[in-house]
């Protein structure tokens, strides 16, 4: 029997996949856990998720909580690179992201399974972390899932570049040029500091970091994977 030399992903299409489906699920518990925590003052509950947060390498002391408040804070710890795409500042951030996960994330979980999906993910997510560390030096902690959703919304536009995406849902746009005018955006802002509070250098981490595992898994790259993806 030959041996098969390329990846073939699954046919069978869900409106929630697994990995999407338990994302939102575990935001969203996360997120209840906050709410929880703000409404009753729980010092316990609020020192754990607080040390959930990515904080930069070689942090005071003293500095900001997820809360707002000044006080004693974890500093950086390895499990931070994953743990902060759980926590959110506001429900308008935790539902913008996990919209935009459920709508730029379901055709590729689909398409490419729920295993390689969950893996492009956390990629993502630890890439936009290690990039963001870079550019980051107040004790100030970093949460939220953008990175992984901008990495989401690279895989997609590069998958279907074509495919218009409705702004405000009225105004329709290429994916490819969402793609690129957000990395542009992005970028800019990053530099300029325009967006006081906007972690934009994660965001492009996210964005690299999944072109990257996109192009390894195509055989783009010197290092080959065993099985090559096409679309």
């Amino acid at each position: 029997m030959a041996r098969q030399s390329y990846y073939r992903p699954p046919t069978q299409f869900s409106v929630f996949p697994p990995v999407i489906k338990n994302l939102l699920i575990l935001n969203g518990l996360f997120f209840f856990a906050q709410v929880v925590t703000q409404s009753t003052g729980t010092t316990l509950l609020g020192r754990v998720l607080n040390v959930l947060a990515l904080y930069p390498v070689g942090a005071p002391d003293i500095g900001y909580t997820i809360f707002g408040s000044v006080g004693n804070i974890p500093g950086f710890w390895p499990w931070q690179l994953v743990t902060y795409a759980f926590l959110h500042g506001s429900f308008g951030h935790i539902l913008f992201n996990m919209f935009a996960l459920w709508m730029f994330g379901v055709q590729i979980e689909n398409r490419w399974g729920s295993n390689r999906f969950a893996l492009f993910y956390f990629v993502c997510v630890v890439g936009a972390a290690i990039t963001h560390l870079f550019f980051i030096t107040s004790p100030v902690p970093t949460i939220g899932a953008s990175g992984g959703v901008f990495g989401v919304l690279l895989a997609f536009g590069m998958m279907f570049p074509n495919q218009p995406i409705y702004l405000y849902f009225l105004f329709p746009i290429k994916a490819k040029w969402l793609v690129i005018g957000l990395g542009v955006l992005e970028l800019w802002a990053g530099f300029s500091g325009t967006q006081a509070g906007v972690a934009n250098f994660a965001h492009l981490g996210g964005m690299l970091f999944g072109f990257a595992m996109i192009q390894y898994w195509r055989g783009k790259l010197p290092v080959q994977p065993k099985q090559r993806m096409h679309w």
